[in-house]
């Protein structure tokens, strides 16, 4: 009996989006499914393509129907459900099919040898369980019960900072695997947090598997392949963690789901808490989303009981609590003739704190030395001469780009009108980092940001240096702030809380709220009081009062009125389009056209239309 593959193929063209029929030879027949890679004749050549589906029904003449030329070897057959999923994120985010497979395959390039790929060592001993405080048992249990309901909502589990997320999470898992299925755990970036993937090591043992972005194709083949073959049954990773090819999926876990590093920036442009609740319904596995300041969007649902809620509202720790924290208003400051990047309070909380012998977390969300150079006498900024954006000092005066790579050393003279008077603005992490070592020179610093975390292991050797007590004060961007659990950290001084609330954005205070609550949850963790000086020109300003007060529901409250008045998510849907080309003049006729097509196609509707207009960044690389 003749049996046929729907196949898509390889090609990333719109005018291929589609399945093509070829009949199966006999020798292939029980060795095709979906999901199976195959090489098929294409044209005059031959190509690599996915099995969508394997049918008895022949849709194509016999004089156009070709054979499947053979099966690629080394592939990973993925399973059906992750077809459905890419077809799901086909529609959802307007991908091509192409782009969504692509996504969601397994890697195909086997390591050489079964070398060691975990980013952490194996502990010899097993922890043992640790028993949960009453809180955490009631929100593991009401979860737990939750997802084995017949029609399972989404759960929210909203932990203060330090309320122990991560035990419920452990729990959960345990008792998923003692079901028999498995597990995944989505982390903002796998090596930002290497604190917490030690303890699911030496909780769960060589049955964990882990993936990162700085791992080989042929690395990220053994941890998938380790899922598919089911030596693992828990995959802890950032977002591309989500497609393991697990066999029997029963809980997905999405830590800090607030996360931007959860959004994809390139085709499919999907959010992962989003796509991990699609992929929860098609493997009917239960999905926890967990974070001490959730997305906007999630906790409306939550509030709508679109989601199942659970609050854990006290620090685990005992004796633990919120730290006490202190708003400067740098305005005050400049009338008091404090010219420091320092304040005040901050510049004596440092003193009293190293004089203790206890660490220091300073945080900005910008690295560099400076923001810009410009010149004072005519105002003008040196930009890359590839992208729309202001260079930024580096040490050495070096002048880099951010987006491109473009560098250059730092004129003496402006280029505009040869004034000496050109100098570096605003202040970025080395900036930072040099003027703490001039007023605390006994402290040891270190720094954290793009420039010091190269390499495999960049942000492992910083942040066990400084978890061991090898520095006093880290100096870092945002990637200082996410999950980590440093005991002897009583003060965080956030810098400059401006810079993140005045960005393009509708979700810019939504933004600067989760940095300075995320920040200031680093401190007094371990039973030792805590302190965080958040420096800004706005003191005033809701995001900044309610994350002073670590008052999630009291922010929330006052964003979502603000959005409600404008439409904006949760109470309306966006979507933003995105034209480029070579040629800025074609890229704003296409612009136009688009605009009127959605305005005349969607009229009934009654859709605003905003632009077109300039992108926040309207040139990059050329």
């Amino acid at each position: 009996m003749s049996r046929f593959a729907e196949v898509i193929v390889n090609i990333s063209h719109p005018d291929v989006d589609r399945t093509f029929q070829y009949r199966i030879p006999e020798s292939l027949q029980d060795k095709i499914a979906p999901g199976s890679p195959v090489r098929v004749p294409f044209g005059s050549r031959e190509v690599t393509g996915i099995v969508i589906a394997v049918t008895d029904h022949q849709e194509v003449e016999n004089n156009r129907l070709k054979l499947v030329s053979g099966i690629v070897e080394n592939g990973v057959p993925i399973e059906g459900q992750l077809i459905r999923l890419a077809a799901w994120m086909r529609e959802t985010y307007g991908c091509t099919m192409n782009q969504a497979l692509r996504t969601v395959l397994p890697s195909r390039r086997r390591v050489k040898s079964r070398a060691k790929i975990e980013q952490v060592e194996l502990p010899e001993d097993r922890d043992v369980p640790p028993a949960l405080n009453p809180e955490q048992q009631a929100a593991a249990d009401g979860i737990w019960k939750e997802i084995h309901r017949e029609n399972p909502r989404t759960c929210l589990l909203f932990g203060v900072t330090g309320s122990g997320k991560t035990e419920v999470y452990m729990n959960l898992i345990a008792r998923t695997i003692a079901e028999g299925r498995q597990a995944i755990l989505l982390i903002p970036e796998i090596s930002l947090t290497y604190q917490n993937v030690r303890r699911f090591y030496r909780r769960f043992g060589n049955r964990v598997a882990t993936i990162n972005s700085r791992l080989s194709a042929g690395e990220k083949y053994e941890s998938f392949r380790r899922a598919r073959e089911g030596e693992a049954d828990l995959m802890i990773g950032p977002r591309s963690a989500l497609f393991a090819p697990f066999p029997n999926l029963g809980l997905i876990l999405v830590d800090e789901e607030h996360d931007s590093a959860y959004h994809s920036e390139t085709s499919p442009r999907y959010r992962a808490s989003e796509t991990a609740q699609a992929r929860g319904r098609i493997a009917g596995a239960g999905v926890v989303l967990g974070s001490a300041t959730p997305d906007i969007v999630d906790f409306y649902a939550a509030m709508d009981r679109k989601m199942a809620i659970f609050p854990i509202r006290s620090r685990a720790v005992p004796g633990s609590t919120l730290p006490q924290v202190d708003v400067v208003d740098l305005r005050e400051e400049f009338r008091a003739k404090n010219m420091s990047i320092f304040s005040r309070l901050l510049t004596e909380e440092m003193t009293d704190t190293l004089a203790r012998g206890e660490q220091i977390i300073l945080f900005l969300n910008r690295r560099g030395y400076s923001g810009f150079v410009s010149c004072r006498s005519c105002g003008y900024v040196i930009k890359c001469p590839h992208c729309d954006v202001a260079l930024t000092e580096h040490v050495g005066r070096r002048l880099v780009c951010h987006y491109c790579g473009y560098e250059m050393p730092e004129p003496s003279v402006c280029p505009k009108c040869g004034s000496s008077h050109i100098a570096g603005f605003g202040i970025g992490t080395e900036r930072v980092e040099a003027i703490t070592k001039k007023m605390f020179p006994r402290a040891r610093v270190l720094r954290m940001d793009l420039g010091t975390t190269g390499g495999k292991n960049g942000h492992t050797r910083i942040l066990k240096k400084f978890s061991s007590g090898g520095a006093d004060i880290l100096i870092g961007t945002q990637m200082i702030v996410k999950g980590h659990d440093f005991p002897n950290v009583t003060l965080v001084g956030m810098i400059s809380a401006d810079l993140s609330l005045y960005s393009s954005d509708f979700r810019s205070s939504e933004r600067t709220f989760q940095l300075i609550t995320q920040a200031a949850g680093r401190a007094g963790r371990a039973g030792k009081p805590g302190r965080v000086v958040i420096q800004t020109y706005s003191p005033e300003h809701y995001a900044i009062q309610t994350a002073a007060a670590q008052q999630y529901v009291s922010f929330y409250k006052q964003e979502t009125e603000y959005r409600k008045m404008l439409g904006y998510p949760p109470f309306g849907a966006m979507l933003s389009i995105l034209v480029s080309d070579a040629g800025e003049e074609k890229a704003q006729a296409c612009a136009e056209k688009l605009a009127r097509g959605i305005r005349e196609s969607f009229s009934s509707l009654e859709p605003v239309v905003l632009g077109p207009s300039d992108a926040g960044i309207a040139k990059v690389q050329d």
